[in-house]
C-alpha cells in the first residue's frame, strides 16, 4: 500500500481541489482528509457517512468542592488564570496542563478526558473516505491526524486497496508532521508568490528531514512568471521533481460552487488534460516507488 500526501505552505493554494481531481482519476484507492482543523474535502466529495466515532483528546481540570481545603496552591500554580477565588475552574481558560491536578495537596482535582471532535468513515462517488471534524478551538489536531491516517491504512488493508490519497494540512507544524511521516511521497502545491517561495523552502527542509520523496506542482503559475521561474530554479537546486504547472482559471471556483472537482465540471478541456498529465506523472514517478501499485495513466483527450 502506498500513500500520497498533498500539502501546501498555506491555505487556499488549490491543494484540496487537486486532491479531489486526483481522486476522480485514481483507481483502487481510498481518500483521506487530514486537514482536520479546516476540513473541506467533503464539500467536493459529498460523503455518505457509514461510521462516526468520537475523538477523545486533552483534559479539563475540575475541583471537587467537598474535598477542597481552599489552601490556595492551585491559585498560585495556575499560569492561565483559570481558577477563581471561589475555587471553580473556567473550562475556557483552562489549558489542560495538569499542574494543579498533580500538585494539589488534597488530591481534590479531577482531570477527565474530553471529547474534542469526531472522525468518520464514509462512502463517496470516488471511493471510501476517512475524514474528521475537530471541535472549535480544540487542540490535539496532530493526534487526530495520526488517528485518521492509521484508520485509513486499516480500512485500505481490509478493502485490499493499494493507494491512499491524503489531503494534508498547510504549513510546517505538528499536524503537517503527523500527516507526512511514513508517507510514500509528498506532493507540494505552491503559488508563485514570494511567500509561496519562502513556504516551499521551509516545507522542503521539513520533508527532507524526514527523508520523504518530494514532488512539486506550481498552481496559478501564470500570475507571476518571474516567481514561477524562481520556484523552478529552487526545485532544481534541491532535486525536487516538478510534475507540472496549472494556470489560473476561474473554472476551479465555478466547479467548487457546484460541489464538483475540475474533472467532473468538464468546462475547460485543456485544463482537464493538464491535470490528467500531472496525475500521470505523479503516479508513475520513481518517487512514488510504485511497487504493487499499478499506475493509472489516464488517456489525454485531444
Amino acid at each position: 500500500m502506498k500513500e500520497l500526501v498533498i500539502i501546501s505552505g498555506k491555505g487556499g493554494t488549490g491543494k484540496t481541489s487537486l486532491t479531489a481531481a486526483f481522486a476522480s482519476l485514481a483507481a483502487n484507492h481510498l481518500i483521506c482528509d487530514a486537514d482536520v482543523d479546516a476540513a473541506d474535502l467533503h464539500l467536493l466529495t459529498a460523503p455518505t457517512i457509514r461510521q462516526t466515532s468520537d475523538f477523545m483528546g486533552g483534559s479539563i481540570a475540575t475541583i471537587r468542592e467537598a474535598d477542597c481545603s481552599k489552601c490556595g496552591t492551585c491559585l498560585e500554580l495556575c499560569r492561565f488564570g483559570a481558577i477563581s477565588e471561589c475555587y471553580t475552574i473556567d473550562p475556557i481558560s483552562c489549558e489542560g496542563c495538569g499542574v494543579c491536578v498533580d500538585l494539589c495537596p488534597e488530591q481534590a482535582i479531577d482531570f477527565p478526558i474530553q471529547k474534542c471532535g469526531e472522525w468518520f468513515f464514509s462512502d463517496t462517488r470516488f471511493g471510501p473516505m476517512l475524514h474528521a471534524r475537530l471541535g472549535i478551538a480544540e487542540e490535539n489536531s496532530g493526534k487526530l491526524v495520526s488517528l485518521i491516517r492509521q484508520q485509513a491504512k486499516l480500512r485500505a488493508t481490509e478493502l485490499s486497496l493499494q493507494l491512499i490519497i491524503t489531503d494534508g494540512p498547510p504549513g510546517i507544524g505538528c499536524p503537517v508532521i503527523a500527516s507526512i511521516t511514513g508517507a510514500t511521497a509528498v506532493l507540494l502545491v505552491v503559488e508563485p508568490t514570494l511567500s509561496g517561495l519562502h513556504d516551499m523552502k521551509r516545507i522542503a527542509d521539513l520533508v527532507e528531514h524526514f527523508k520523504i520523496p518530494l514532488m512539486l506542482c506550481i498552481n496559478k503559475y501564470d500570475i507571476n512568471l518571474e516567481v514561477s521561474k524562481s520556484i523552478e530554479e529552487e526545485a532544481r537546486k534541491r532535486h525536487i521533481e516538478l510534475v507540472g504547472h496549472i494556470p489560473f482559471d476561474p473554472e476551479f471556483v465555478h466547479a467548487m460552487v457546484l460541489g464538483k472537482n475540475i474533472i467532473e465540471h468538464g468546462k475547460n478541456q485543456n485544463l482537464i488534460n493538464q491535470i490528467r498529465k500531472i496525475w500521470a506523472k505523479v503516479i508513475s514517478s520513481e518517487k512514488m516507488n510504485a511497487g504493487d501499485v499499478q499506475p493509472v495513466i489516464p488517456t489525454i483527450q485531444k
